[in-house]
């Protein structure tokens, strides 16, 4: 089995609906996304995925967040923009660009705490 990661940043702001604490009010993070992909089979020229593909994808589903407030950005504009929430909407975005190989997202709001999103 073959394993890839590729990790990108975007700084954002964001402030969680109905919890109690400190975080329910205005606050920033330089977020930190990365993807997992893994899979059996290499190409040819011996690749899983091209890592510049991958990047792309990763750049194209951050890049709506950068410098924004993550609360104003569909679908958060509903679903609170928890790391837990925009694990799963990452995933599920790359998964639709990159398919079946996409194994786990990860989003990071601070160098030590992370929350993970996979099937």
């Amino acid at each position: 089995m073959y394993e890839l990661q590729v990790e990108t940043s975007f700084d954002a702001a964001h402030c969680l609906r109905g919890y109690q604490g400190s975080c329910a009010r205005l606050h920033g993070h330089t977020y930190k996304v990365q993807v997992v992909l893994r899979g059996e089979e290499l190409s040819a020229d011996g690749l899983l995925v091209d890592f510049r593909e991958v990047k792309q994808a990763l750049q194209e589903v951050t890049e709506r967040f950068d410098h924004r407030f993550i609360n104003e950005v569909p679908p958060f504009t509903e679903l609170n923009p928890s790391a837990e929430n925009l694990a799963r909407y990452f995933y599920q975005e790359l998964k639709q660009r990159l398919g079946a190989l996409v194994s786990r997202v990860a989003v990071w709001e601070s160098p030590t705490a992370c929350a993970s999103y996979y099937e």
